[in-house]
């Protein structure tokens, strides 16, 4: 597994592939915790699997930070595309955080839900986007990467290395699980999104090591057995709103690991256990669409019309499948 999407050498030695050989690691190389930034570890990681500097570690994410940034812009200002189930739903989201009193004011989980929908929208109307750790789970790191990083006035190098600890997060997790949903659901898209992202934003915040995986491990925990059963065969719904799901866990546990809550089970054994979620899923509940949301009358009813070529362009309203 890689941090970055980067030609790697034939022969690596790679310092860590799991975050108890992280800890070892340290522990034979002297290295303190609070002395140590995390996203320095996933350099250590990088490099040895590249060959890449640590400047030009951190500025080739940057560039996927600028990415995010351009894809999200662009999605608020709306997104459309004929074979397709949702409309542009985070412009209405937008212009109603704007009117005073509209909604419940949810601070920075306002922000995430925004710029996750939006980049999930870019997805669905075939934009630009970083497929991380999956496109069915594009959303959730860049909904909270770029919106925490724009709240506390972060630049794109503080931003990009945050990544780079989400980066090694999915590291761990595709060494010893998978990010697929053909292979373990939801828990293993969504589920992964949500634990990267929460240790990005730890690290962006100034946490340290142990807090980024304890977030981590608070997330994940909480996603387990998500199952995946995508409406009409399109990865929108309910993609949009897992994506989502993951995005608010991971705000949650970034604020509970960092006043020390504890996550119980070490983030390795919930990984562990991830893996052995994803082997017991139903292939019903593997993204097939044979079961769960999937099989409602519903769900076959809009399959059915995006057959027939009746998607979001046919349709005047922003929700073009709306119903209660």
């Amino acid at each position: 597994p890689c941090v970055m999407p980067v030609p790697r050498p034939e022969d690596i030695n790679l310092p860590f592939t799991t975050c108890s050989e992280m800890q070892s690691w340290m522990g034979n190389n002297h290295c303190v915790i609070g002395e140590w930034l995390p996203f320095e570890l996933a350099c250590q990681y990088e490099s040895a699997r590249s060959g890449l500097k640590t400047t030009e570690i951190v500025e080739k994410m940057a560039e996927i930070v600028d990415i995010y940034d351009e894809s999200i812009k662009t999605g608020l200002r709306g997104t459309t595309f004929e074979d397709r189930i949702l409309g542009a739903q985070s412009v209405i989201y937008k212009q109603n955080l704007e009117k005073n009193g509209t909604l419940y004011d949810l601070g920075l989980i306002d922000s995430v839900i925004l710029y996750t929908s939006a980049f999930m929208e870019m997805k669905s109307s075939f934009g630009l986007i970083v497929a991380g750790p999956t496109a069915g789970s594009c959303g959730t790191v860049p909904g909270c990467i770029i919106a925490a990083g724009k709240k506390l006035g972060k630049d794109r190098t503080d931003m990009a290395r945050a990544l780079l600890v989400c980066g090694l997060v999915g590291v761990f997790i595709a060494t010893k699980s998978t990010f697929a949903a053909e292979e373990g659901g939801c828990q293993a898209e969504c589920g992964a999104a949500g634990a990267m992202a929460a240790a990005g934003l730890v690290a962006l915040k100034g946490g340290d090591t142990r807090q980024c995986f304890v977030a981590s491990s608070l997330t994940l925990q909480s996603l387990l057995g998500m199952v995946c059963d995508p409406i009409g065969n399109r990865v929108e719904a309910p993609c949009l709103m897992r994506n989502v799901c993951a995005a608010s866990m991971a705000c949650s546990s970034a604020n509970m690991a960092m006043s020390n809550y504890t996550a119980v089970i070490p983030f390795d054994e919930v990984i562990a256990a991830h893996w052995e979620i994803c082997k017991a899923m139903p292939r019903s509940l593997r993204c097939t669409g044979l079961g769960g949301l999937a099989a409602q009358p519903s769900a076959r009813k809009i399959e059915e019309e995006l057959l027939k070529g009746r998607g979001c362009s046919s349709c005047s309203c922003s929700t073009p499948f709306n119903t209660y």
